[in-house]
């Protein structure tokens, strides 16, 4: 379980939407006897029934996540922007230490193996959309039948109904306001991508 004091707890569903259509690419870890399985892959999030929605992806069928028993609670994990915060950026750098801002949510529920190519190939479908959607000039999953089903075959779908759902914002909200804001700042002007990104969830209203 993930340690989240209530100054950092996150509970508004657009916030959480928002941070798993961000940052889509997500580290799944489902329980076994032996050792976790973990894989790192992108998510899919639909929000197609309660309480949460449903997560859908696929795994390389060589994979020994692929082979996992259905039904099995797993949790995905997705992570937002992360940067590190000086003290120096405080009123009063003296009177505090480093630390860490970032965004966090983890996904719980169990997990469903696909039962056939059909539904494999739907997940397929659905990522590419979701990824290739935006572009000038998408990509269509345009190969010949059999080409295609060698690809379908190579891979396992997935989906998780999603049963709870931890969210995080440590983005400063326990130092004063003028604090906060000279970390934005500071973050802003790091020069690297994670570092803006950060600033700019701080310099909106938190949920």
């Amino acid at each position: 379980m993930i340690y989240i004091p209530e100054h950092f707890a996150v509970r508004d569903r657009a916030t959480i939407a928002r941070l798993v259509h961000g940052y889509p690419f997500a580290t799944l870890v489902t329980p076994t006897a032996m050792e976790p399985l973990i894989t790192h892959l992108p998510l899919i999030h639909v929000a197609d029934c309660e309480p949460h929605g449903t997560l859908f992806g696929h795994f390389a069928r060589a994979n020994g996540h692929a082979h996992a028993t259905s039904g099995i609670d797993s949790v995905a994990i997705f992570h937002g922007p992360h940067a590190y915060v000086t003290p120096s950026w405080y009123v009063d750098p003296g009177a505090a230490v480093p630390t860490w801002n970032y965004i966090v949510a983890h996904m719980h529920g169990a997990l469903e193996i696909a039962r056939d190519a059909a539904e494999t190939r739907a997940v397929l479908d659905l990522l590419v959309h979701r990824f290739e959607g935006g572009r000038a000039a998408p990509w269509q999953l345009n190969l010949n039948s059999r080409l295609l089903d060698g690809m379908v075959s190579a891979i396992v779908g997935f989906r998780i109904k999603v049963k709870r759902i931890d969210a995080k914002l440590k983005l400063s909200q326990n130092r004063m306001p003028e604090d906060r804001q000279r970390v934005a700042e500071g973050l802003a002007a790091e020069g690297y991508a994670e570092a803006a990104a950060t600033a700019a969830w701080m310099r909106e209203p938190m949920p």
